[in-house]
């Protein structure tokens, strides 16, 4: 079954926990792909073109995700859409509620500038330099949920002390759903 390992944000396929998770599963003889999520074109980047990056690199499935911020949301958002297509998902520090934690980085003030200008500048880890990204990411991730319920068995894991992600999205999402394991780590 091949897996399917989906970044961060403002990070990409060649990331430090993307390579370590890629070496692991290989040497178990574990096929594991590693897409672009934003296709090379961080600026327009939207949560509904990160599904279709997801959605054509898990074509003819099923396959397994691992997710990591804003991946183990998108992760958990592609699990909800397509049952029959993911048979189990890995969560690392999941960015539930993204748009709200998001906002709340840059503060309200940042989040009028970005409507105004159009353009946030970010610093793009995967590229090592400031990025400009477009306010079409606020307003496409305002259609999403914030925790998407989706069936299959999962596996999270959150760092207690996550300065960027709080451990309670990953608590009050966990809570009462008998299909998945949150591992707090003190981390």
């Amino acid at each position: 079954m091949k897996v399917i390992y989906l970044h961060g944000f403002a990070s990409g396929p060649g990331s430090k926990k993307a390579r370590y998770f890629r070496e692991k599963l290989e040497e178990k003889g574990v096929e594991m792909s590693i897409p672009d999520l934003a296709s090379g074109d961080f600026e327009h980047l939207t949560i509904t073109g990160q599904l279709q990056v997801i959605a054509r690199e898990a074509a003819g499935g099923p396959v397994c995700l691992i997710g990591s911020s804003l991946g183990g949301y998108l992760a958990a958002l592609f699990a909800a859409i397509h049952p029959d297509g993911v048979r189990q998902v890995a969560l690392l520090a999941p960015a539930f509620s993204f748009a709200s934690i998001f906002a709340a980085s840059i503060g309200p003030e940042g989040v009028d500038e970005w409507r105004r200008t159009g353009k946030l500048s970010i610093f793009h880890y995967g590229a090592g330099a400031m990025r400009s990204l477009g306010y079409q990411l606020a307003e496409d991730s305002a259609q999403y949920v914030d925790f998407p319920d989706f069936k299959q068995p999962a596996l999270i894991y959150h760092g207690s002390r996550d300065a960027s992600v709080p451990v309670s999205l990953s608590e009050r999402f966990s809570a009462g759903r008998p299909n998945l394991t949150l591992r707090v780590v003190d981390s």
